[in-house]
């Protein structure tokens, strides 16, 4: 089973920032592309050349029908991942009800594989020291989120569909990062971009917090190996290496020879700004900057081991200070 030229491929969520590097690595690699989005007119960052634009929406199944028709693979990684929205219910009609939708048409028209793009989140916090895989078992039913308690539902939901004839494979990015489409689906990025104008001086809960940071290349290549290696009913975690926030803006100063200054804050300060933010878009719908459950999320530990995609996909990341560089030429490029 082989990503190659001439092979028909369908996407969802082609229009977002790890989507969008997808359709080009297809087009390279000269595959049919049929990318689902809403609106052809209204795309982020514009069309690309040579992907095959099907209007339609995952909760609407014939033109899920019409987009995946004579379509060997699908690629899902359309998904509602905003930190806030009035109606909550579109977290699950989209990350839920869309989900199903897309699985239930790949097996009506024959699909061979769907890769679907779920997340990390979906896992649960780290223990202190502990480093997770996906034989991780989640020790908890809080969630810090609407996106991650939706991904979570559907992803138990797919795991016994794949049992039961949905060829679904699940891939578990971590934070991405790197050049592409500078959306709230890129917030690392912009982050970084932050940190280096200046505009980031503090550091939330002292730095003290570990994430895993992987580069959007590595994540594309993952996609593609876990559609020609990876295992129906099995999960690959795409992460690259663990990083305290603290260990994160100082390889930034590391990469651009610049010592910044910057100071640690407690949790306090920023849940009360988030607390602030989300009423008043609760009531007066301005989005917020972050909500409570971002703050959450980012007071806690998301350490995770990507060995499993390493030994069966053959997945190999960059090192984390080699894509921070990357992405730092890179955003000095867009400014020019």
């Amino acid at each position: 089973m082989l990503v190659e030229s001439g092979v028909q491929i369908f996407v969802t969520g082609g229009s977002g920032f790890i989507g969008r590097e997808l359709l080009n690595e297809l087009l390279r690699r000269g595959c049919v592309v049929n990318a689902f989005v809403r609106d052809p007119l209204r795309l982020s960052g514009g069309a690309i050349d040579g992907v095959n634009y099907i209007q339609g929406d995952i909760t609407d199944k014939e033109s899920l029908r019409r987009g995946m028709s004579g379509c060997k693979y699908v690629f899902h990684l359309a998904g509602y991942a905003r930190n806030w929205a009035r109606d909550k219910k579109i977290y699950d009609e989209i990350n839920i009800v869309g989900t199903r939708n897309v699985f239930d048409i790949a097996v009506e028209l024959g699909v061979e594989r769907v890769v679907w793009t779920s997340t990390i989140v979906t896992f649960g916090v780290t223990p202190k020291g502990v480093v997770g895989d996906e034989k991780m078992v989640r020790v908890s039913d809080q969630f810090f989120t609407e996106y991650e308690r939706s991904k979570a539902e559907m992803e138990r939901e797919a795991l016994r569909l794949s049992g039961e004839g949905v060829p679904v494979v699940i891939v578990n990015p971590t934070r991405v990062f790197g050049p592409g489409l500078l959306s709230e689906s890129n917030t690392v990025t912009h982050l970084i971009s932050m940190i280096r104008g200046g505009r980031m001086p503090v550091v939330l809960n002292y730095g003290r917090n570990i994430g895993n940071y992987v580069y959007i290349d590595d994540v594309v290549t993952g996609l593609i190996l876990a559609m020609e290696r990876g295992r129906i009913g099995e999960r690959y975690i795409l992460g690259g290496e663990n990083v305290t926030l603290r260990d994160f803006f100082s390889m930034i100063d590391k990469v651009d020879r610049v010592k910044r200054f910057r100071w640690g804050i407690y949790y306090l300060t920023p849940f009360l700004i988030a607390y602030i933010s989300e009423w008043l878009a609760d009531v007066f719908g301005i989005y917020p900057v972050f909500t409570p459950g971002w703050v959450k999320t980012f007071l806690a530990d998301w350490s995770f081991s990507s060995k499993k995609a390493e030994s069966e996909l053959g997945y190999k990341p960059i090192p984390f200070e080699e894509g921070i560089r990357k992405t730092c030429q890179w955003l000095d490029n867009v400014k020019r």
